[in-house]
């Protein structure tokens, strides 16, 4: 049997534990999955615990991402460019090694007949899963990156940092409420909260007439997956434009979760089915 679990705080949201146990099931492995909620004052005792307990691994989200690194033996490529890690592997000698599965996620929702290669692309935030988004969009050969954000000051680490790591992309930064035109925005991507269940559901991070200068053939993206439409993404549907939902990301990043803990591939239309229900 598996032992797992996900650290973060709050975790009342969290489905990780429906989808990870349909993922395992799937593949004909045992799991105990805990959602163990640590505020960041705690996760030096939750790592103890869990280093003590036998877990064989587990998903770190927010606001963790950043501060479990300091509690890992080494990270993989994805969590050195993105500067976060989600996804927590424990060998036999009890080491943690960083992930993270955000970036293989997003990428693998993008339909595979959409083509960014030499394309621009608009993102909402400049926060984590604004970084998570550009190594995303740069391994799909985007070539301009646009950030919008409510504050320029704050975002200039994100943008300086992308900058640095992506040297062949044109990154600008505007304010989201004077938003310039999307005429040349191949792909629109969310990547705050906004829009999500308990936080600000029922608002969109830009204003219905942004999208009237939108590309027609522009996809429209949402990390975020609960509700599994928000009304970024009805407001797309409503135009016609092509649009992927934050659970696809979701299961795609568990999917990668399940195959670095066991090295077998789960069936994601489980999860898909084991997340539904969850919601």
């Amino acid at each position: 049997m598996y032992k797992l679990g996900i650290i973060g705080y709050p975790l009342g949201h969290s489905i990780s534990a429906a989808i990870q146990k349909a993922g395992l099931e799937s593949i004909g492995e045992a799991v105990q999955y805990d959602v163990m909620e640590t505020h960041p004052e705690d996760l030096i005792d939750r790592i103890k615990y869990i280093k003590t307990h036998e877990y064989d691994g587990f998903n770190v989200t927010i606001p963790l991402k950043v501060p479990v690194s300091l509690f890992l033996s080494d990270i993989d490529d994805y969590a050195n460019i993105a500067g976060c890690v989600n996804t927590v592997k424990i060998d036999t000698n009890r080491e943690f090694f960083g992930y993270n599965t955000d970036i293989y996620g997003f990428k693998k929702a993008i339909p595979t007949d959409i083509n960014l290669n030499g394309k621009t692309a608009g993102i909402l935030g400049t926060g984590g899963a604004a970084r998570a988004a550009v190594v995303g969009l740069a391994e799909k050969g985007i070539k301009n990156i646009d950030f919008y954000t409510r504050n320029i000051v704050n975002s200039h680490q994100t943008v300086n940092y992308v900058r640095d790591k992506f040297p062949n992309i044109v990154f600008n930064v505007y304010q989201i409420q004077n938003m310039r035109s999307l005429a040349d925005t191949d792909i629109l991507v969310n990547a705050t909260p906004i829009g999500m269940k308990g936080y600000i559901a029922g608002e969109m991070a830009i204003e219905p007439k942004d999208f009237e200068t939108l590309k027609s053939t522009a996809l429209v993206y949402d990390i975020v997956y609960n509700p599994t439409k928000t009304v970024f993404i009805k407001e797309a549907e409503q135009r016609g434009f092509k649009t992927v939902g934050g659970l696809d990301m979701l299961i795609y990043q568990a999917e990668r979760a399940i195959q670095i803990w066991t090295g077998k591939s789960p069936d994601t239309k489980l999860m898909k089915i084991a997340a539904l229900e969850a919601l």
